[in-house]
């Protein structure tokens, strides 16, 4: 039995590093975040996956696992080897098993892969996709409270099958997120998305367990108003908005959590404006051009009060626009939208 201590990469981008949370002062006084570009796909997307290698084994343990969050979250995967996948999987022995997290994928060569599965223990793979649906390491949920012994971690990192130097050890395990870079909950010991820490690693002798299926609380944060709500819409039920319409449409968050879906074509390449007015304070995100999972933009309160406004240099094609209530555990309330090309 292999005993070694294998711990993933979640892999961000450069832009990401050092990246601060600006924020905007409120009409009441308080602060907020202004929204920035998040790492979940479009609810409802169908996420397209390419294998780069691997064996008939591997791939089969791949896409079994994959489904665990295809069957709770409105999520589908068709592994059907697009060379313009979302997702692409390499199977590299030697180069460990990380991911990168969410949309971030759309900003990877295509002929580079997305994930590596150089292991498959246990809840490998399954761990790896929470990772490409936009999910963070458990253990580095601000709310954790794992004591680390920081020199003891570092140095058995750097061992075999990791060999991280301390920067890399400090980003995958030791560093936590702050309470505003993370839609969180509270820590799941049981989630799959936390890996085995033996109890020689912290200060007070707690480990942690491996975790190989995904947690209740896994199932239900991931189908949640917070990610991938089954009751969000899909892009074959989008509401389709008219270009330059006499009248805006008329349209409103009627439960917690619900996300609206609209879609419009672009005729011309040119520049779009699209707006809402109301009184309700929403978030708002653009995919396209012909696609469900490229993330365009993303606003939160550009237009008039709390409304949303994205503007943009557009080419021909299908757009998709996605509305959401800016509090998604409470907020509810009538807005209108409108398309126009200026």
């Amino acid at each position: 039995m292999d005993n070694r201590h294998k711990v993933c990469i979640d892999r961000i981008l450069p832009r990401d590093l050092m990246r601060l949370q600006p924020t905007k002062r409120m009409r009441n006084g308080g602060m907020r975040a202004v929204a920035p570009i998040g790492k979940t796909w479009m609810n409802g997307s169908t996420l397209r996956v390419r294998f780069m290698g691997g064996t008939p084994t591997e791939q089969t343990v791949a896409r079994q696992q994959a489904e665990w969050w295809a069957q709770v979250a409105n999520l589908k995967f068709d592994f059907n080897d697009a060379l313009n996948a979302e997702i692409r999987i390499a199977f590299d022995h030697n180069d460990g098993a990380w991911s990168y997290v969410g949309t971030d994928c759309r900003s990877i060569p295509l002929n580079e892969p997305t994930m590596n599965l150089g292991f498959l223990d246990g809840g490998t793979a399954g761990h790896e996709f929470g990772h490409a649906i936009g999910l963070a390491h458990e253990h580095q949920n601000p709310a954790g409270g794992i004591q680390w012994n920081e020199e003891v971690v570092i140095r058995e990192a750097a061992k075999s099958p990791n060999f991280w130097d301390e920067v890399t050890t400090r980003h995958n395990i030791l560093r936590k997120y702050t309470a505003d870079q993370i839609n969180g909950t509270a820590f799941d010991p049981d989630s799959i998305m936390l890996y085995f820490f033996p109890a020689s690693w912290t200060l007070n002798g707690i480990g942690t367990k491996a975790n190989e299926v995904l947690s209740a609380m896994d199932k239900v944060f991931v189908a949640g108003a917070k990610m991938y709500p089954k009751a969000g819409g899909t892009t074959s039920n989008a509401v389709e908005l008219l270009v330059n319409a006499k009248r805006r449409t008329q349209a409103s968050i009627g439960k917690v959590g619900e996300e609206d879906l609209y879609r419009f074509t672009a005729g011309t390449d040119g520049r779009y404006v699209i707006d809402t007015l109301g009184p309700t304070d929403v978030v708002m995100k653009l995919f396209g051009p012909n696609s469900e999972t490229a993330l365009i933009a993303e606003d939160d309160d550009s237009g008039l009060d709390t409304n949303a406004r994205i503007a943009g240099d557009l080419i021909a094609g299908e757009y998709f626009v996605q509305v959401r209530h800016y509090s998604r555990q409470s907020g509810t309330g009538k807005y209108s939208i409108k398309v126009r090309k200026l």
